[in-house]
């Protein structure tokens, strides 16, 4: 109200008022040219996990020949009994604790892993684990200390865990900085791929890029077929898959039985080819531990005795066939 009786006081303000009026009107009028509504492109990079590296990966001598590998030493005869462990022995400084730490993960169905529903850490490595509790306190007292492939020597040499049960393969090398049980299983690595990606073989992947986790003997294996393969290497399997379905890399190299755990997760997923190679799993232990590996070795072999190697094949496992415990043999 205001400012219409401003507009009647002069005849001034009535001049001022037409034009301002038509200014208005006209300016109600204007027809502006269509706006460019499309979509903005951009282009935007997929992250890749943490840790992930494309650099080249140490290679690892996968031949046991050399150092006699296969061979562990002669299980304690006789084994003690549960809760009498013999004094001043690594297994009653581990009893005198109360429970046995043990290192491994929770990525490696259906090695080890987290049950989503129960919550239970199970799998055929957590089998094992139990079995060399078991046989210390009678019952399972387990500490589980979650280790990166990479990390298990570390672990093991640092005293951070008593033993390692993380598919964690015997290698010359590696014998050089921690000892081992006898063989507890013997995988096949192969690869994993998309159906539709073309690959049937490792010698397909020169120009590709293969993922592995770090430290894993997979990688070597693949490079011995393929130089000119592109690798890259994560903290855990989980990542691999991440990068295969993202398609971020072509192929997953590692055992059969963690790629069957990864397909299992992932239905538009295969293992091909033939096995690139074979590996034995033995309990990581460390090195000065001799009383601790003939301890293990002589579990091992009554595990193997009384039926519960296979009936753990059985139970998780049996996606790869039928199962044999692998040939033993010892020395002093």
């Amino acid at each position: 109200m205001t400012a219409v009786r401003s507009f009647r006081r002069t005849g001034r303000s009535r001049l001022l008022a037409a034009p301002l009026l038509a200014e208005i009107l006209l300016g109600g009028c204007t027809i502006e040219a269509p706006v460019d509504s499309s979509a903005p492109t951009t282009t935007a990079v997929t992250p890749t996990p943490p840790g992930a590296r494309t650099e080249q990966p140490e290679l690892i001598d996968t031949e046991l020949t050399e150092c006699d590998g296969d061979a562990s030493l002669r299980p304690l005869n006789p084994m003690p009994d549960p809760g009498e462990m013999p004094a001043r022995s690594t297994m009653a400084r581990i009893a005198e604790r109360g429970r046995l730490i043990v290192g491994t993960d929770l990525g490696s169905n259906p090695l080890s892993f987290r049950d989503p529903i129960s919550g239970d850490i199970e799998g055929f490595d957590v089998d094992v684990a139990h079995w060399i509790s078991e046989a210390i306190f009678g019952e399972p007292r387990v500490e589980y200390r979650i280790l990166s492939t990479n990390d298990r020597i570390a672990a093991l040499q640092n005293n951070e865990v008593d033993i390692v049960v993380k598919s964690m393969s015997i290698t010359c090398d590696r014998l050089e900085q921690v000892a081992f049980s006898s063989p507890y299983y013997s995988a096949s690595q192969r690869l994993l791929v998309y159906r539709n990606s073309g690959i049937e073989d490792a010698g397909q992947l020169n120009g590709r890029t293969v993922c592995a986790t770090a430290g894993a003997t997979s990688m070597t294996r693949v490079l011995r077929r393929a130089p000119d393969a592109r690798t890259v290497s994560t903290n855990n399997w989980a990542d691999c898959l991440v990068m295969l379905q993202q398609g971020q890399v072509d192929a997953i190299a590692g055992d059969d039985p963690i790629l069957a755990g990864i397909a299992a997760q992932d239905p538009q997923v295969r293992m091909v080819g033939d096995a690139i190679g074979h590996e034995h799993y033995g309990v990581g232990i460390p090195l000065g531990r001799n009383d601790l590996v003939r301890f293990v070795n002589g579990v091992l072999a009554q595990r193997r005795a009384d039926g519960s190697w296979q009936e753990s094949h059985e139970r998780w496992l049996s996606v790869l066939g039928p199962g044999l415990p692998p040939t033993v043999t010892y020395r002093d």
